[in-house]
């Protein structure tokens, strides 16, 4: 085995290594995410601490607020979530995908997720936004790949990211699955 073959082998041990940890530390677990303010470029969303993105679940919670900045300024949302998926921007499709979904008046899906946020007050959030992101047995069983829920005060069932770790030791996002329906805001519900 020449020089190159033993580096290369190590290398991946190592990140073999971080993919494990990460594996095994999943589990039932959930995180807390807490923001004074809601990012509105991508510069301010890359000074959060979070930014590092050395867990999937700080790379999930930069794309909570990514999408939500998505609904504001979509330029901003795409520069934001093109940040969050590293070497693979976000696709035609995708971007036509989010398009629907905020087209339809659907702004308070992402907003949805924050704690305080119901279909009663029409998503509107308890400030500071906070976000609890969870991992259950299942969440890492693809080697390089996390899959995180969310729950929605608007939905019986949590909502998944899914994310993707770079050789590097930094997750990104991969797929989003939170931007689906759930229940109407009672200012939109022509039956409450």
């Amino acid at each position: 085995m020449g020089i190159f073959d033993k580096l290369k082998s190590a290398a991946n041990s190592a990140v073999s290594g971080v993919v494990n940890n990460a594996a095994n530390s999943a589990g039932n677990k959930t995180e807390t995410f807490t923001f004074t303010k809601l990012p509105e470029s991508v510069s301010e969303l890359q000074a959060l601490p979070e930014a590092s993105l050395d867990s999937p679940f700080k790379t999930a919670a930069l794309s909570l607020l990514a999408l939500c900045a998505y609904g504001a300024d979509k330029a901003v949302g795409i520069e934001m979530l093109n940040f969050l998926r590293g070497p693979r921007p976000l696709s035609g499709a995708e971007i036509a995908f989010l398009d629907d979904r905020f087209r339809d008046g659907q702004w308070y899906v992402p907003f949805s997720y924050f704690k305080g946020a119901t279909p009663e007050n029409n998503y509107t959030p308890t400030e500071p936004f906070t976000v609890d992101i969870s991992s259950n047995p299942n969440s890492a069983v693809n080697e390089g790949y996390m899959t995180l829920w969310l729950k929605s005060g608007g939905a019986d069932s949590p909502r998944q990211f899914s994310l993707r770790m770079k050789g590097d030791g930094r997750w990104f996002l991969w797929e989003q699955f939170i931007m689906v329906g759930i229940r109407t805001p009672k200012s939109q519900d022509p039956w409450a």
